[in-house]
C-alpha cells in the first residue's frame, strides 16, 4: 500500500513537471510549414500560400502563450517586436490580429480561411489541422 502511495506521488510529481505542448493550426485545407515560413507569416513578410490569403492570429500581448511562442518560434522579444511593428506601420503593415482567447483564435479558423493560431495542444479539436508545433 506504501509502495502504491509512493508510485502515485511519483506520477503526479513528472506530470506536473513535463514540458507543455503548443500547436500552430489551420482548417483542413492548409498544408504542414516549416518554422521560417511560420516566422515569416506571423511578421507577415509571407501572406500568400497555394494562391490562399493567410491571416495570423495572435492572442493579447501579454499572454503566457503568446509570450512563449514569440520567444520559441519567432525568435524574438516582446520590445524587438514591437520595435518590428513601429517601422512596418511607415511601410502600411499592420501586425497579426490580437484574439483574447484560444477559444476565440479556434472559432474564428474554423469560420475565415487562411486563418492560421496557436494554441494548446490539449484544447485542440477535430476541425482543426496542426500544421507546426512546439514545446515549451
Amino acid at each position: 500500500m506504501k509502495l502504491l502511495g509512493i508510485s502515485i506521488f511519483l506520477v503526479l510529481l513528472l506530470s506536473n513537471t513535463l514540458a507543455n505542448e503548443y500547436v500552430v493550426v489551420s482548417n483542413k485545407n492548409m498544408k504542414k510549414i516549416s518554422k521560417t515560413q511560420l516566422k515569416a507569416i506571423f511578421l507577415k513578410k509571407i501572406t500568400i500560400i497555394d494562391d490562399k490569403k493567410i491571416i495570423p492570429i495572435n492572442l493579447q500581448p501579454k499572454d503566457t502563450l503568446r509570450v512563449d511562442f514569440e520567444k520559441k518560434v519567432l525568435a524574438m522579444s516582446f520590445g524587438r517586436l514591437k520595435s518590428y511593428w513601429i517601422r512596418q506601420h511607415y511601410l502600411g503593415r499592420r501586425p497579426p490580429l490580437s484574439m483574447k482567447s484560444q477559444e476565440s483564435i479556434k472559432v474564428f479558423i474554423k469560420r475565415v480561411d487562411g486563418a492560421i493560431g496557436y494554441i494548446e495542444r490539449k484544447n485542440l479539436d477535430k476541425d482543426l489541422k496542426v500544421i507546426y508545433q512546439w514545446e515549451e
